[in-house]
């Protein structure tokens, strides 16, 4: 460690926000170091969770794999994976016609691998790679709360992320931890400099779910960002990457256009089929009306509760100087959860991968630890003690879609 008095100038990051300071970074680029502890106990959470969800079944007398496997979304995917595109409409009481194509098709594709390679169900195969992706994905948020603020905070982040009232969906067969990890580790190259990755990981994450896009708008912006920043010549990988962002998620909506005869409009036309667009936010204020009107039992009020709590963490994420990759990606999901129609208790699902959103509240919880770990703890426990039950009631016993 260098005893020169001479103040040197901090190196600039890639993702840094214009005219912003972050702290600076961990020394070593090899991996973070104390992601063990942080990833026992994200393990040891969602098992919780899991075992709550196990024992609400058991008291409704219902299967648990199906109950996981099987459920809502998830049985489109499996359908898709041993059937392929094209085999499966529904049409609705009101005499929409739903298809599978607004289904993007990475998580299937890697369902019928895994069923080609192995014995396994369709089912059992899909909550496989769904309950290895989270792993991946929580040592993805782990990597990159290491990275910006140090283990500390790092570990407070994984942890939050794995309380969430709907972090439960990350041990069911839905795209989320797929999506996730895609993100969390094309983010963390974004930090790191490494724009081929980011662009190859947004990509695939833009072919896992339809608010992929998310991904790429932050790493293409990043690069935009950095070339700007840059004096001189832009090394050929940063466009490269900034381009091979959105390609994923592009690809599937042309395809879905193509085959619908409208390019450009026929994947949109579908996702309208399922009450899934863009409105401004017009669907979110009919459903606060109705809420207010005649109310929601439990789950549509806690899926407001989520949705006014992400709006506030997004701006006290903006207010941390966050790096703009993150603050982008986060941006772009919570700008469609608010602008989007569709059924509000799905709204809380679609914020689950934006863990940069926990970036304030891990700090300040890492803050509480050293001082006031009883303190500390006493807040996480009283999380879980919520949020793991409720991730039981939403996954076996609530009728509301996911």
């Amino acid at each position: 460690m260098s005893t020169s008095s001479v103040p040197r100038p901090e190196p600039t990051a890639p993702s840094g926000l214009p005219g912003r300071s972050r702290p600076p970074r961990p020394a070593g680029s090899g991996p973070p170091q104390g992601a063990l502890p942080a990833l026992a106990l994200f393990l040891a959470v969602r098992l919780a969770g899991l075992l709550a969800v196990i024992v609400t079944n058991e008291l409704r007398g219902q299967p648990l794999v199906r109950n996981l496997a099987h459920s809502w979304d998830s049985r489109w995917y499996l359908h898709i994976a041993t059937h392929g595109y094209g085999h499966l409409i529904w049409i609705t009481p009101k005499g929409t016609v739903q298809t599978d194509w607004a289904f993007f098709p990475l998580y299937p594709a890697l369902i019928r691998a895994l069923t080609a390679a192995s014995p396994l169900t369709p089912g059992r195969a899909a909550l496989l790679i769904a309950w290895t992706a989270a792993g991946v994905a929580a040592y993805g948020v782990y990597a990159i709360g290491h990275r910006l603020y140090g283990p500390g905070p790092a570990t407070a982040l994984v942890a939050l992320w794995a309380v969430l009232p709907h972090a439960v969906e990350l041990t069911i067969a839905y795209t989320e931890s797929l999506f996730a990890a895609l993100a969390a580790w094309s983010l963390h190259a974004v930090l790191r400099g490494r724009w081929l990755w980011a662009g190859t990981l947004a990509a695939l994450a833009g072919l896992s779910r339809p608010s992929g896009f998310a991904v790429a708008v932050a790493v293409s912006l990043a690069a935009g960002h950095q070339a700007l920043r840059q004096r001189g010549r832009v090394p050929a990988r940063l466009w490269a990457g900034a381009i091979l962002a959105p390609l994923g998620w592009l690809g599937h909506v042309l395809w879905v256009g193509s085959r619908t005869g409208d390019l450009l409009g026929g994947y949109f036309t579908v996702q309208s089929a399922w009450e899934s667009r863009f409105d401004f936010g017009a669907g979110s204020l009919r459903f606060l009306r109705a809420l207010f009107l005649y109310g929601g039992g439990v789950v549509y009020p806690v899926a407001l509760v989520i949705v006014a709590a992400g709006l506030l963490l997004f701006a006290l994420l903006c207010l941390d100087r966050a790096p703009l990759a993150l603050v982008v990606f986060s941006g772009v999901l919570v700008l469609l959860v608010i602008g989007g129609s569709g059924s509000f208790s799905s709204k809380p699902r679609f914020l689950l991968p934006a863990f940069p959103l926990l970036i304030p509240m891990a700090r300040a919880l890492a803050r509480t630890w050293r001082p006031r770990p009883a303190q500390a703890a006493a807040v996480y426990g009283a999380l879980a003690v919520v949020s793991l039950p409720f991730g039981a009631y939403v996954t076996a016993v609530a009728h509301s879609p996911l």
